[in-house]
């Protein structure tokens, strides 16, 4: 069976998600074929008067951390140690058009659509088409990465994980900072081609852990070949900030030494007052 626009607007409709504001992850080989790709997709939510949301996270302009030990936060999920690398001459807008290339099929389609919305981070940026792009993405900024999420909350949106797990939902790094967790830092070429410093996100290989307790208001629906997981965004935000303090532990993926886990499980990186 092919997928078509026609497919995807019937989906939506069946979940009566037409005209809200959707984060969507997604990988486009679980449909089996889709006729036109990506776009297909993108339109066909469109189409229904949906605002899409999506990660267009990019390293191209990640910059080696200051030479002061000062501004090197510790339990920052970092490996200090000959970190050396990064080009001066490379600065990022958000006008850049490209993406990470395991970002998959449908960020790199929003990331070159001449309507999308881009936020202002060099490495984490989100990217949003539709009515309420604008509104989704404007306070998105180096040091308020996740800005995009809380207008998503704002707008009662949903999450749709498109023939992915949890490992892949972003918005849970946000709920790990509404935990009361620090985020981590790192520094790129800013819009000024200035070597600033950034929030990003922890590692989140572990956040299968949170399938049972997002269970009970997860609801699925088979497209095709693809199972589409769909979450109150709502919901994700406040069941897993609640889990997060009672277990911390609960997002660490399988790795016992894995870095980036241990330093979030810890609270993050300590900073300096003036951050």
């Amino acid at each position: 069976m092919t997928v078509t626009q026609h497919v995807i607007r019937q989906t939506i409709q069946k979940l009566n998600l037409s005209g809200q504001a959707l984060c969507v992850h997604s990988s486009l080989s679980s449909f089996g074929h889709v006729e036109g790709g990506a776009v297909t997709i993108l339109n066909g939510l469109l189409a229904e008067g949906c605002t899409v949301l999506v990660p267009t996270f990019t390293y191209d302009f990640a910059m080696s951390p200051p030479e002061d030990p000062a501004l090197r936060p510790q339990h920052n999920g970092y490996n200090y140690t000959n970190a050396s690398y990064g080009n001066k001459e490379r600065v990022y807008t958000p006008n850049y058009q490209e993406v990470v290339r395991d970002m998959g099929a449908l960020p790199a389609v929003v990331a070159a659509h001449p309507q999308r919305v881009r936020g202002n981070h060099a490495l984490n940026s989100l990217a949003a088409i539709g009515p309420l792009a604008e509104e989704l993405i404007a306070k998105q900024s180096p040091l308020d990465v996740y800005a995009p999420f809380r207008s998503l909350l704002a707008h009662h949106g949903t999450v749709i994980m498109i023939g992915v797990g949890l490992t892949r939902m972003t918005l849970i790094h946000y709920a790990e900072q509404q935990a009361g967790r620090t985020l981590f830092r790192r520094w790129a070429n800013s819009s000024e081609g200035q070597i600033i410093e950034m929030e990003v996100g922890s590692c989140s290989e572990g956040f299968g852990n949170f399938d049972s307790i997002f269970a009970p208001f997860e609801r699925r629906v088979t497209v095709e070949m693809s199972l589409w997981r769909i979450f109150d965004a709502a919901s994700v935000v406040s069941e897993a900030m609640e889990a997060i303090q009672a277990n911390p532990h609960i997002t660490h993926c399988i790795e016992e030494n894995c870095e980036r886990c241990n330093d979030a499980v810890m609270g993050g990186p300590l900073l300096k007052s003036t951050h």
